[in-house]
């Protein structure tokens, strides 16, 4: 797994559900070899310094919002 931030870590450990799926999540786009970091309050992930994906929770459901990736 590629390095977590301790500043993303704060959003997860402070979720109340979703722990599991979070962690899962959390694994799978760390494998991507994203750079994980905390922008507008929640997990972004990045590559080459362009936003690719946000991961944030709502009351019922887990987001997964993936940004416009230059080519």
């Amino acid at each position: 797994m590629n390095k977590t931030n301790p500043k993303a870590d704060f959003y997860f450990n402070k979720a109340d559900a979703w722990q599991k799926e979070l962690k899962n999540l959390r694994t799978i786009i760390l494998d991507c070899q994203l750079t994980e970091e905390l922008k507008w309050g929640v997990p972004c992930y990045t590559f080459q310094e362009n936003n690719v994906a946000l991961v944030h929770v709502l009351k019922n459901t887990v987001r997964f919002c993936l940004s416009k990736v230059p080519c």
